[in-house]
């Protein structure tokens, strides 16, 4: 049997900025981001399980990446722990989503954020092959498991 790769695409619309950036992304402002999630196995043989010939559901990895990431990060407001935004805290009226990271939030360091969170939750024998994120219609950043071994 042949390893196979299952991708599955996500949307979702968050705001972040860039703390002590020197140019637009300072600013607050949103994208729509559309996440790649792409695995890697081999297909299910055996012939009493009910998922025989997947490498993964498909609703499963939906279910995985939405709780874990969409359900979080959409309609949120994404900035570095680091950035003087305690006036937002007390705006439950306008923040109730608010998300503080370790990390400036980039694409590049939300898709590695994102790699740790999908391959911590997939199933044995399934691998996370890759992330792309699109951060605007020709802007992304990736992920490959090949290059982080």
């Amino acid at each position: 049997m042949e390893k196979i790769r299952v991708t599955k695409q996500f949307n979702f619309e968050s705001a972040h900025a860039l703390w002590n950036y020197d140019g637009k992304c300072k600013n607050i402002h949103g994208h729509t981001y559309k996440l790649f999630v792409t695995v890697i196995g081999f297909p299910i043989s055996d012939k009493t399980n009910k998922k025989l010939g997947m490498v993964i559901d498909f609703g499963d990895l939906k279910q995985i990446v939405k709780t874990n990431i969409v359900d979080i990060f959409d309609h949120s407001v994404i900035l570095n722990k680091n950035a003087p935004y305690q006036g937002f805290r007390n705006t439950p009226e306008m923040f109730d989503r608010f998300i503080t990271t370790d990390y400036q939030p980039t694409c590049e360091n939300m898709v590695k954020d994102f790699s740790e969170i999908i391959k911590k939750n997939l199933p044995e024998g399934v691998e996370l092959f890759s992330i792309r994120l699109y951060e605007t219609e020709t802007s992304y950043a990736e992920w490959f498991a090949s290059d982080n071994q």
